[in-house]
């Protein structure tokens, strides 16, 4: 196929043809035409030299031009594209590194492999400009519906006709009981948009929770409008879901807006999602008011969260625990991934069991240590004494505000607590030492006697080992392990020693090992108390403006 006035308006409307049918630029279609055809030169004259051709884009005229770079004399290596500044004088008047000697050389005719070749670098080239148009015009949709046509199915999974490319629809995406065929209407999420080398691959969604939150914004005008917001969506996909749902004007039920009249709204989001059934919670700042809506439609008593822990406790009627619990466990995960939060379910009967054997235990307790019968000893666990130490330096006022109790009373019961919480103290300072604990750790301020003892036990016995432990270590705390939240027992955990407390007594040690510049400390905690200023400060700013 040589390059000859028949066929040089054939490589424009080629080009605009190719370009039409894939929506890319026809320049770009014309630089692979170019591309290929000087590839195709090259294996005509020469692997070595540097062809070049450019197509006139008015009348598709090819140049076929060879192209000779002047470079420095140590540095040529290819005589038939490089030439040095002597070699190039005959050709410019003053040569330098970098110029350039063009000469049109005589157009190629191509044979059947070199043809072929041509086509593939044309394909291959139009191919990439597809891709790119296609990953730039979607990596904006993600966290958006598309609406597609199924096309076909591979192994479960389900490839999608967007209009303008494909996307994949994953089988553990789809909804369980959902199947599709050839050319059926489908909505999806547009879950993740990436760039790789097989081309832009556009994954989709039906289970996640924003395709949810996503389809209540088109139903809702409220939502969409920016009046109603969905705080957390929970899913159970095809089976059911929650959704908490929070109105910023006060004259408008955030949960009526989204139910609809006579449920028209939501039941148009069920019947997308093939029937799940959708329970629409009003949101909260308070966890436990939105950890009692969640778990509508049991009924709650009580609610104690444990901030630290990341756990909270609820208390329910006996007869509502399996309506709490939900069909497997259904009900409680939900409002658990809505809230956030592990949740454990307690009948009133349970709870009520609980509280008996604690106050047993601490009855026991006082009798034990204080040598009191049980009945006083009843008094003050009836009162929310749970320990020598409350009994033993609590103000007396507290004490003789028990019925029955005098102050001859309550200064022999402190009396008898301090006196024991002492002897407890002496056998643990004791054991400490008969474990080998040295006075630079007994001596520090911060630790008691059981706590020193604690640490003995675990091999930390001198100022220095204490150091090295992290805060952690010292005061317990949580790791995620694959999705699940474990509990790391600390050693003075059962002390109740914070994270805080922790860190402070650490710190202390290692400057007065030296370890660590008082000056270090000071600096870093004014840069934390800026910082946490500058915080509070920008949402008052931006109300402002």
């Amino acid at each position: 196929m040589a390059i000859t006035s028949a066929n040089q308006l054939e490589l424009l409307q080629t080009a605009e043809a190719v370009a039409r049918e894939k929506m890319i630029d026809p320049g770009l279609v014309i630089e692979a035409m170019e591309d290929s055809l000087a590839r195709a030169a090259k294996s005509r004259y020469g692997a070595d030299m540097d062809i070049r051709v450019a197509i006139d884009r008015k009348t598709g005229v090819a140049t076929f031009s060879r192209v000779r770079t002047v470079v420095e004399d140590e540095a040529l290596e290819n005589h038939h594209a490089e030439l040095t500044v002597a070699q190039a004088k005959p050709y410019l008047d003053d040569p330098k590194v970098g110029d350039e000697i063009v000469d049109q050389v005589p157009p190629v005719d191509l044979g059947r492999i070199a043809a072929q070749s041509a086509k593939q670098v044309i394909l291959q080239k139009v191919r990439e400009a597809e891709r790119d148009r296609q990953y730039e015009e979607f990596k904006d949709r993600a966290g958006t519906i598309l609406n597609g046509v199924v096309k076909r199915e591979e192994y479960g999974n389900i490839v999608v006709d967007i209009g303008r490319g494909e996307a994949v629809l994953r089988r553990n995406e789809k909804i369980g009981r959902e199947s599709y065929r050839n050319g059926d209407r489908i909505r999806c999420y547009v879950k993740d948009v990436r760039r790789e080398a097989r081309g832009p691959q556009i994954f989709l969604s039906r289970t996640a929770p924003e395709f949810m939150a996503e389809l209540f914004k088109m139903e809702v005008p409220e939502i969409y409008d920016g009046i109603i917001e969905i705080k957390a969506v929970a899913r159970d996909p095809g089976s059911r879901a929650k959704i908490g749902v929070i109105s910023y004007d006060g004259s408008i039920d955030p949960v009526g807006a989204c139910v609809g009249m006579r449920g028209s709204r939501v039941q148009a989001v069920v019947n997308e999602l093939q029937g799940e059934k959708i329970d629409i919670i009003p949101w909260t700042e308070d966890q436990a008011t939105f950890l009692v809506n969640a778990l509508q439609p049991a009924e709650v008593s009580k609610v104690v969260i444990d901030d630290e822990a990341g756990k909270i406790e609820v208390v329910v009627p006996d007869e509502q625990l399996s309506l709490a619990i939900g069909r497997r466990g259904q009900n409680v995960r939900l409002a658990s991934q809505l809230t956030g939060l592990d949740i454990d379910i307690l009948t009133e009967t349970d709870e009520s069991a609980r509280r008996q054997a604690e106050f047993a235990e601490r009855t026991k307790l006082f009798m034990d240590e204080l040598d009191i019968d049980e009945m006083m000893a009843q008094l003050l666990v009836a009162e929310e004494f749970t320990s020598l130490e409350e009994v033993g330096y609590v103000d007396q006022d507290e004490l003789l505000a028990i019925e029955g109790f005098d102050e001859e009373t309550a200064a022999e019961l402190q009396a008898r607590a301090r006196e024991r919480l002492e002897a407890v103290a002496a056998a643990a300072l004791e054991n400490a030492r008969a474990l080998g604990v040295e006075d630079s750790l007994v001596n520090f301020e911060g630790l008691s006697p059981q706590m020193i003892e604690a640490l003995a036990k675990d091999g930390i016995k001198t100022l220095d080992d204490f150091a090295t432990c992290a805060d952690w270590e010292l005061a317990g705390g949580w790791t995620v392990v694959d999705g699940q939240r474990v509990k790391d027992d600390g050693l003075l955990e059962s002390f109740d020693m914070s994270l805080e407390e922790a860190q402070h007594l650490v710190m202390t040690a290692r400057v007065m090992l030296g370890w660590v510049d008082p000056s270090e400390l000071e600096a870093d905690a004014d840069e934390d108390a800026e910082a946490i200023e500058g915080e509070e400060d920008a949402p008052a700013e931006e109300g402002a403006r």
